[in-house]
């Protein structure tokens, strides 16, 4: 075989699509933005509920809100902001976390959880994020206050999935999206 030669006949190569360019789904790219836009209310939503549980604790010495600005600190955010504004700018991380980054994940594995709907699935979501959270957020509590924001934010974290989960189940529905 000589070193040009491929050994396929040429002639009988279809290059019909190599020439075509591809034509954009639009459909599908707005089932994407449809799919993100429910994920960030979701996730609007829940941490919004979420919140809520957290204040409750606070009144109660069960959390500490303050320990939502120490996430801006560990991103030097204190030294730009300053350390009146942390706590806030600690709070927009969580939100949006809340509102991009645990949405999407629940997106993509959601369907693989345990439960017949998104809400019932969202409730295991949320126990596995409290895991984390609980360990992370901890600012030392001992006796009776350990167990109150153990409790607390163990509830927070399924009040999250449940209502995340419901918002997929109602707006997951509609014709254009793709979850």
């Amino acid at each position: 075989m000589a070193q040009g030669d491929s050994g396929v006949d040429d002639a009988n190569v279809d290059t019909t699509l190599a020439n075509e360019g591809a034509e954009p789904d639009v459909g599908v790219l707005a089932g994407i933005l449809t799919d993100g836009l429910i994920g960030a209310l979701g996730g609007f939503v829940g941490t919004s509920l979420m919140t809520v549980v957290f204040l409750v604790g606070a009144s109660v010495g069960a959390f500490e809100m303050s320990s939502f600005g120490t996430t801006a600190e560990l991103i030097g955010l204190d030294a730009v902001l300053g350390s009146e504004m942390v706590l806030a700018a600690g709070y927009l991380i969580f939100l949006g976390g809340g509102m991009t980054t645990w949405p999407l994940l629940f997106a993509s594995i959601g369907s693989y959880l345990p439960g017949d709907r998104y809400a019932t699935a969202g409730v295991a979501y949320g126990f596995v994020l409290w895991t984390g959270f609980v360990l992370a957020f901890n600012v030392g509590y001992s006796g009776l206050s350990l167990a109150l924001y153990v409790v607390i934010s163990l509830v927070a974290h399924l009040v999250y999935g449940f209502s995340m989960g419901s918002v997929f189940d109602y707006l997951g529905d509609r014709p254009d999206t793709l979850v």
